[in-house]
């Protein structure tokens, strides 16, 4: 049995805290926050998990295994790095840290301790990026060309980080899930309308040796919500609507064909358009998934997928895009 230790409970403390007391082999011990509001919510849902309001106490308790942190970004390295220290494991929110020197401080950290890190990169649980991660795999859509994501809403605003630091470490960790080339430059353009300096509209660009190209729009003006990803490939194209109540991911059988004539003006194009068809997808909770397998890892000494190397790869295209931001679009070499 794994002792659990939760480390606020505001916004997604709650679907965390929900999701480990359901496991068989895991028990949540204790949940912190400083907020009485939400240690009376915890104490009425469940009663037998103690509420504190220092986190001293979950990681200095010897009944707990890991610890679980869903704070602002800007408390995870010190929380981390003190479970560690305490030698629990960690299960950390999105993104892992604020920098990835940090990241890299914790990872160093956790393998000298031989303690697990995961980083809770949610969507790579679910079934429609389990799906597309196999069909990239199994090469149904050939050769990779382009990557085109969007993620945008009204709302909600954050008051510590800006729209990419937000919305952005979704889609680049499921790219960075999904493909097995590596990026080499990113740039970035935003704009903050209200005086606060943080960005509430951004476009990023993702380069890659191959010549393949990412770009992502994140945005939180949008009059409506829109949560869609497409990849475009040699043999098929894929479309995933994550809004989408049925038909979540659709493929393409349509694509282009070149074949040169002599001289430029004799370039032949070709189109391919076939069938269209709709993959059953996994039902599961994706956070149930996610926490199963935290638990899986720590029971059985198994380094997750979604490791601190994971979040760290993340880190470094969110600076990347700081830096970008700051040089008005100009180009960052990872």
């Amino acid at each position: 049995m794994i002792g659990v230790g939760v480390v606020g409970y505001g916004y997604w403390g709650p679907n965390l805290v929900r999701n480990f007391h359901a496991l068989e082999n895991a028990k949540v011990v204790k949940v912190c926050d400083r907020n009485p509001a939400a240690l009376k919510r915890l104490a009425k849902t469940y009663p037998g998990i103690e509420g504190v309001t220092s986190a001293d106490e979950i990681m200095k308790s010897t009944e707990i295994d890991a610890v679980v942190i869903a704070t602002p970004v800007s408390a995870h390295f010190e929380l981390a790095k003190e479970a560690l220290q305490h030698g629990k494991h960690i299960f950390v929110e999105k993104p892992f840290t604020v920098t990835s020197a940090q990241s890299e401080r914790l990872i160093e950290l956790a393998e000298k301790k031989n303690l697990k890190i995961m980083v809770d990169h949610t969507f790579l649980f679910t079934g429609s990026v389990r799906k597309m991660k196999q069909l990239i795999d199994d090469g149904v859509l050939g050769q990779l060309y382009y990557y085109d994501s969007t993620r945008v809403n009204l709302g909600l605003f954050q008051h510590d980080v800006n729209v990419i630091w937000d919305l952005a470490p979704h889609d680049l960790s499921i790219m960075d899930f999904l493909l097995k080339d590596k990026p080499v430059a990113v740039t970035a353009n935003g704009r903050a309308h209200f005086g606060n300096g943080l960005q509430d509209i951004a476009y990023i660009t993702v380069y890659f040796a191959n010549d393949m190209l990412a770009h992502f729009n994140v945005n939180w003006l949008s009059p409506v919500k829109v949560r869609t990803t497409l990849i475009g490939g040699e043999k098929k194209m894929l479309a995933w609507n994550d809004l989408e109540a049925d038909e979540k991911i659709r493929i393409y059988d349509k694509g282009i064909e070149v074949k040169s004539g002599e001289g430029i003006y004799n370039l032949l194009v070709s189109y391919r358009s076939g069938d269209m068809w709709v993959p059953r997808l996994e039902q599961t909770e994706a956070l149930k998934t996610e926490t199963e397998y935290f638990v899986h890892c720590v029971s059985n000494n198994e380094t997750p997928f979604n490791d601190g190397r994971a979040g760290l790869r993340v880190v470094r295209m969110l600076e990347a895009c700081t830096e970008s931001l700051a040089k008005d679009g100009g180009m960052v070499t990872l």
